[in-house]
C-alpha cells in the first residue's frame, strides 16, 4: 500500500548493518543518497520544495511490496514555444542506494552505480483544469520496479517494455513502453554510487512493434519529431489517439529503411521453446539432450550459461566480426566484474546449482533435429531470420519452462560449435543450427510472418543496445527488454512443419505443452 503525503522528512532510517563491506555511518538522518536526488529535484524545481509524493507505507525494507520508497509529483511548465506542454514529472527514490547500509542494497563503492544505477521518472501530459497530478504513475513504476528487484535485471535506454494494457487502465491506445533518459535529470554522484535516470515513454503497440523489429533507439527519436507522440522531451499523451505512422506516414518508410540496413537489434529472448535430438532414439539416453543424473534433468552448465550470457551481450557489436565467446570463457573486457555481486545476470538460471559438471559434457553434432516453439516466440521466428542472420547476426532463444537454449548462428559468427558440415550441434542442452539451413525455409518464414502477426510476446525479450552508447555513459553491459507478442488472428494449433531433405523439423504447440515437465 502507498499513502500520498507532502514531501519533507524522510522515513524511518535504520542504523548501518555491520560488516566489511558497510560504508562509513552519517551523522545527518536524512538519507544520504535520498539527500543527493532531492539536490538534483531541487535544481529543477527550485520553486517546488515540498511536492506531493507517494509513499510505500511499509518499506520493502520492513517486509513492504513496494520496492520504492518514494514517487515525488512535480508540475513541469513545459515550452510552448518548443512544443513541451506543461506536464507532471514523477520521480522515483528506491532504485539506487538511498541509506548505504545494506539494508536494500549492497553498497560496493562510490565509483560504480549506486543499487541498480538508476532511478525512473515519466512525463504525463497535464490535463486542462487537472490541479492535481494522477498517482496511477506511481503504481506502473512500482510495477517496474518489481520487476527490477525480482529479477535483478535492470534496464537502460532503448529498453522497451511490453505492458498489454492501457497504462493507466482507461481505454487508451498507449499500452507499452519505451524507456530513455530524462532529458532535464542530470547523473548524480551519490556516497554511494552514480544514479542515472530513465523515463517511462507511453507508445502504442504499432510503435512497440517497429522498435521491436528495428530497435526502441530510432523510435524515440521518430517521436521527438511529433509533437502529440511526445516532441522533444518525449511527454506521454494518454489520450492521443493515433499512432506516429497514422500521423505521418512517411514515418514509417524510415523504419523499413532501418530494418533493412540496420537489421533488429534483439539479439535473443526467453520463451517457451524446446528441443529433440530425432537422430537419437527416444530410449536412447546416454549423453542425449534429456539425460537424468538421480532425478534432477540436465540443465545448462555454468559455462554455457556464462556464453550464452556473452552472446547476448555483444549481440550488437555491428563494427567488429561477430564473436561466440568460447565454451570456456575467461572473463575478459571486464565484462562480468564491473557491478555488484549479487546483481544477476539475465540468462543466469535459479536452478544453475544443479548443474552436471561442465567436463563431463562433450559436443555432439546432430544428424536431425526437431524445433519446438509456442505460437508467440514462433511469431520471433521471421525476425531472428530477416532481422539478425541475414545482417551476419546471431540470435538465442533462452527457454523459460526448462533448461535448454537454440541459438541460430551467421556463417560470419566465429566460436560456434554449429559447422558447415554440421549445421546442427549441441552441447548439453544448448542447441546451435547454421544459417544456410535456416535459409533454406524462407517460404515458411513468410508465412510465420502472415500467420504469427508480431502483435505481443507474453514472454521475455533479452535485448542488447549498442555496447558502445553503454561505455560512453559508463554505464554496465546491457540487461534486459520486454516485449509481448500475440496473434491478431486464430491460429489453430498445434502445427507441425517439415524438411526431410534437412533433416529438420520444426512445430508451433500450444502453451501448455511447454507448461508440463516433458515436451
Amino acid at each position: 500500500m502507498a499513502e500520498l503525503r507532502p514531501s519533507g522528512a524522510p522515513g524511518p532510517t535504520a542504523p548501518p548493518a555491520p560488516g566489511p563491506t558497510a560504508p562509513p555511518a552519517f551523522a545527518s538522518l536524512f538519507p544520504p543518497g535520498l539527500h543527493a536526488i532531492y539536490g538534483e529535484c531541487r535544481r529543477l524545481y527550485p520553486d517546488q520544495p515540498n511536492p506531493l509524493q507517494v509513499t510505500a507505507i511499509v518499506k520493502y525494507w520492513l517486509g513492504g511490496p513496494d520496492p520504492l520508497d518514494y514517487v515525488s509529483m512535480y508540475r513541469n511548465v513545459g515550452s510552448p514555444s518548443a512544443n513541451i506542454p506543461e506536464h507532471w514529472h514523477y520521480i522515483s527514490f528506491g532504485l539506487s542506494d538511498l541509506y548505504g547500509d545494506n539494508r536494500v542494497h549492497e553498497f560496493t563503492g562510490t565509483d560504480g552505480p549506486s543499487g541498480f544505477g538508476f532511478e525512473l521518472t515519466f512525463r504525463l501530459k497535464r490535463e486542462t483544469g487537472e490541479s492535481a497530478p494522477p498517482t496511477w504513475p506511481a503504481e506502473l513504476m512500482q510495477g517496474l520496479a518489481r520487476y527490477v528487484f525480482q529479477s535483478e535485471n535492470t534496464f537502460c535506454s532503448g529498453d522497451h517494455v511490453s505492458w498489454h494494457s492501457p497504462l493507466d487502465n482507461s481505454e487508451s491506445r498507449i499500452q507499452h513502453m519505451l524507456l530513455t533518459e530524462d532529458p532535464q535529470m542530470q547523473p548524480v554522484q551519490t556516497p554511494f554510487g552514480v544514479v542515472t535516470f530513465l523515463q517511462i515513454v507511453g507508445v502504442c503497440t504499432e510503435e512497440l512493434h517497429s522498435a521491436q523489429q528495428w530497435n526502441g533507439q530510432g523510435i524515440l527519436e521518430l517521436l521527438r519529431t511529433v509533437p502529440i507522440a511526445g516532441g522533444p522531451w518525449l511527454i506521454t499523451d494518454m489520450r492521443r489517439g493515433e499512432t506516429i505512422f497514422e500521423i505521418n506516414p512517411h514515418l514509417q518508410e524510415r523504419v523499413d529503411k532501418g530494418i533493412e540496413t540496420d537489421g533488429s537489434n534483439l539479439s535473443g529472448v526467453s520463451a517457451k521453446c524446446a528441443w529433440d535430438d530425432l537422430s537419437r532414439p527416444p530410449e536412447d539416453d546416454e549423453d542425449s539432450r534429456s539425460i537424468c543424473i538421480g532425478t534432477q534433468p540436465r540443465r545448462l552448465s555454468g559455462k554455457d550459461t556464462e556464453q550464452i550470457r556473452e552472446t547476448l551481450r555483444r549481440g550488437l557489436e555491428i563494427n567488429s566480426k561477430p564473436v561466440l565467446p568460447p565454451i570456456n570463457p575467461q572473463r575478459q573486457n571486464g565484462l562480468a566484474h564491473d557491478r555488484a555481486p549479487s546483481r544477476k545476470d539475465s540468462l543466469e538460471s535459479d536452478s544453475s546449482t544443479a548443474i552436471i559438471p561442465h567436463e563431463l559434457i562433450r559436443t555432439r553434432q546432430l544428424e536431425s533435429v526437431h524445433l519446438k516453439f509456442n505460437q508467440e516466440s514462433g511469431a520471433l521466428i521471421p525476425l531472428c531470420l530477416r532481422g539478425r542472420l541475414l545482417h551476419g547476426r546471431h540470435f538465442t532463444y533462452k527457454s523459460i519452462t526448462g533448461d535448454m537454449a537454440i541459438t541460430f548462428v551467421s556463417t560470419g559468427v566465429e566460436g560456434a560449435f554449429a559447422t558447415e558440415e554440421h549445421p546442427y550441434a549441441a552441447h548439453g542442452p544448448w542447441l546451435q543450427v547454421r544459417r544456410p539451413f535456416f535459409f533454406s525455409l524462407l517460404p515458411f518464414i513468410d508465412f510465420l510472418r502472415l500467420s504469427l502477426h508480431p502483435a505481443s510476446l507474453a514472454t521475455l525479450v533479452l535485448a542488447e543496445t549498442v555496447p558502445q552508447q553503454r561505455e560512453r555513459r559508463g554505464r554496465q553491459p546491457g540487461r534486459v527488454r520486454l516485449v509481448c507478442l500475440q496473434p491478431q488472428t486464430e491460429f489453430k494449433l498445434p502445427k507441425e512443419y517439415s524438411w526431410p531433405e534437412k533433416k529438420l523439423k520444426v512445430s508451433i504447440l500450444p502453451d501448455v505443452v511447454f507448461d508440463s515437465p516433458l515436451h
